[in-house]
C-alpha cells in the first residue's frame, strides 16, 4: 500500500481487526520511508458498478461519495455513526446483489431515501431535498404531506 504521506510504494501493517459491523478489516499501517501512520479498510467487492447518471455519463460506483452525501443528510443529527456504517454497507450490498453491473443513478437515490427513512425523518427530507431537487417551500410541504411526515410536525408545535 502506498504511503499518503510521502508516496513511498511500500508500507508495513501493524494492526488487524475486524470493523464494528464485521464487513471490512482495518489495518493500520507504518510507513517505513517517513515514519507516517495511516489506517486503510479492506471490503470485499462482489463486482465492479458502474453508475448511470440521468445525464447518461457513466461512473464507477464510489462508496466513499455515498458516505458523503449521507454525511451531509445527517449532519447534526443524533445518529450512531456505526449505524450510518451498517446503513451503507446494506445499501452497497443491495446494489451489488441486484445482479447488474451497470445501475442507473435512480436506484442508488431511491434505496439511500429508503435507509435514510427508517432511520431519521429529518436526515430523509434533507437528502430527498437534494434528490429531488426542490425549488420551492411548497415542494417540502407537498413532499411531506405524500409522505406523511407532516402530522408529527405538526403534534409537536
Amino acid at each position: 500500500m502506498r504511503c499518503p504521506f510521502c508516496g513511498h510504494a511500500e508500507s508495513q501493517v501493524k494492526d488487524s481487526r475486524p470493523s464494528e459491523d464485521g464487513a471490512a478489516i482495518r489495518r493500520r499501517r507504518l510507513c517505513p520511508e517517513c515514519g507516517g501512520r495511516f489506517t486503510t479498510f479492506e471490503r470485499v467487492q462482489l463486482r465492479e458498478l458502474t453508475i448511470l447518471k440521468r445525464s447518461g455519463r457513466r461512473t464507477p460506483f464510489d462508496r466513499d461519495k455515498l458516505a458523503r452525501s449521507i454525511a451531509v443528510a445527517i449532519r447534526k443529527r443524533p445518529i450512531e455513526p456505526e449505524r450510518v456504517e451498517r446503513m451503507i454497507s446494506v445499501i452497497v450490498r443491495q446494489l451489488e446483489s441486484m445482479g447488474e453491473t451497470e445501475l442507473p443513478s435512480s436506484a442508488v437515490g431511491e434505496m439511500v431515501m429508503k435507509q435514510l427513512k427508517a432511520l431519521d425523518d429529518v436526515a430523509y427530507v434533507r437528502y430527498a431535498s437534494v434528490y429531488r431537487d426542490f425549488r420551492e417551500a411548497g415542494e417540502f410541504a407537498t413532499f411531506l404531506g405524500q409522505e406523511g411526515l407532516s402530522e408529527g410536525a405538526e403534534d409537536e408545535r
